[in-house]
C-alpha cells in the first residue's frame, strides 16, 4: 500500500527565514482568543487595549512556561543538546505549563490595572479553550500528541475522517488515534458550554474559569490515557492503580496507550487534582461569601475611578471667583469700556 507523504511542517520560506505551520496555528489561536475577549469585554465597558496588553504579556509567558514544563519532564532529551530547548517550532510544549504561565502573568497584570482577577478570568475563559482547540492542530502538523495504534478502517469507516487526517496519522508505519482531534472537538464543545453558562444568572464570579478547568480536565484525563507520548514519572503503585481504575470505562472503546517510561501520566494526575480543586473552590467561595458577584454584574477597576476623578479635575476649567468677577466689572465701568453682553470685549 502506498501512503501519502506527511504534511510539510514548514509553511513557506523567505530567503533564510522559514515560517512553520506550528507558529502560524498558535498565532491564529491567540488572535481568535483575543477577538473573543475583546468582544465580550465591550459588554462591560472594557477597552480593547486592555486585552491586547494582556495578550502581549500572557502569550510569551505561557509559551515560555509551557516549554520549560515540557523540558523539565523530558530533560533526558535535552541534556546533551541544550540548544534544542529553544527550537520550539519543532514542537514540545505542555498545555498545563502554558496555563500556569498565563495565569501568573495574567493575575499580576489584572491586579496592576485594579480589576478583579476572577471577573476578567471569566471573560477570558472562552478564549483559553478556543485557543486550545485551534492550537492542537499544530500537534497534528508536527505529528505529535498522537495515540495508540488503530486500523485504517477505524479512521476511515468509524470516524469518517478525510484523507489528509488519515494520512497524517500514519506514524512509524502504523495508524494512530488522532488524539489531537479528540481534544480539539472536546474543547469546541466546552467553548459552546461556556457560552451557555455565562448567560445563566446563577453563575457567580470565577465560576466560568473554574468550569473551564473542570471541563477541560475531564476530557484531558480520558484522552491522555490513549496517548503514547505522555509526560510521566515513576510513582507509587496505589496511585497507578487509582488512575487506571478511573480510566477503566474507556476500555470499552479502546486499550490504553503504552508509555515508554514511568507509570504515572502527569497530565492525568493534574487533571484529577484540578477537577477536585475547582469543585472544592466553587463550594468554598460560595459558602464563605467570596462569590457574591454574578457574571453579568458590572466590572469596575479600583484605579479607574481615581484616575477618572483626577482627569476630570485636570481637564475642567476652574470656577470663576465671584469677587474677582465683580472687581473686573467695576474696573471696566471706571474705564468706561464698552461691555459686550455676550462676553467679548
Amino acid at each position: 500500500m502506498i501512503h501519502s507523504l506527511a504534511l510539510d511542517p514548514i509553511a513557506f520560506a523567505i530567503g533564510p527565514l522559514t515560517v512553520h505551520w506550528y507558529g502560524i496555528i498558535l498565532g491564529t489561536a491567540a488572535l481568535v482568543g483575543l477577538a473573543l475577549a475583546v468582544r465580550e469585554g465591550k459588554r462591560f465597558g472594557i477597552i480593547p487595549d486592555f486585552f491586547m496588553d494582556l495578550l502581549l504579556i500572557g502569550v510569551p509567558s505561557s509559551v515560555i512556561a509551557a516549554r520549560l514544563y515540557y523540558v523539565a519532564f523530558r530533560w533526558q532529551d535535552y541534556k546533551d543538546d541544550p540548544i534544542a530547548i529553544f527550537k520550539i517550532w519543532e514542537g514540545g510544549i505542555a498545555i498545563y505549563g502554558a496555563l500556569i504561565g498565563a495565569l501568573i502573568a495574567g493575575f499580576l497584570y489584572i491586579r496592576h490595572k485594579g480589576y478583579s482577577f476572577w471577573r476578567i478570568a471569566d471573560i477570558c475563559a472562552p478564549s483559553l479553550i478556543a485557543g486550545q482547540a485551534i492550537g492542537r492542530w499544530g500537534n497534528f502538523v508536527n505529528q505529535e500528541a498522537y495515540g495508540s495504534p488503530v486500523t485504517e478502517g477505524f479512521l476511515r469507516d468509524a470516524l469518517h475522517l478525510p484523507n489528509f487526517i488519515v494520512n497524517q496519522m500514519y506514524i512509524d508505519e502504523v495508524y494512530r488515534h488522532p488524539t489531537f482531534l479528540y481534544e480539539s472537538v472536546w474543547n469546541v464543545a466546552g467553548l459552546l458550554l461556556l457560552f451557555g453558562l455565562r448567560r445563566l444568572p446563577i453563575v457567580r464570579s470565577g465560576e466560568l474559569l473554574l468550569g473551564y478547568f473542570i471541563w477541560y480536565s475531564i476530557g484531558r484525563f480520558f484522552i491522555e490515557g490513549l496517548r503514547t507520548d505522555s509526560l510521566a514519572f515513576t510513582g507509587p503503585k496505589w496511585l497507578e492503580n487509582l488512575l487506571e481504575s478511573l480510566w477503566s470505562p474507556m476500555l470499552l472503546l479502546a486499550p490504553p496507550g503504552k508509555m515508554d517510561y514511568g507509570n504515572i501520566r502527569i497530565s492525568q494526575l493534574l487533571a484529577v487534582l484540578l477537577v477536585i480543586g475547582a469543585i472544592a473552590l466553587i463550594v468554598y467561595r460560595r459558602a464563605a461569601g467570596f462569590a457574591k458577584e454574578r457574571y453579568s454584574d458590572p466590572i469596575v477597576s479600583t484605579k479607574a475611578s481615581a484616575s477618572g476623578t483626577a482627569t476630570a479635575s485636570a481637564g475642567a476649567p476652574e470656577a470663576a471667583d465671584p469677587a474677582e468677577e465683580q472687581a473686573t466689572t467695576e474696573e471696566r465701568r471706571e474705564r468706561k469700556e464698552p461691555h459686550d453682553p455676550n462676553g467679548t470685549v
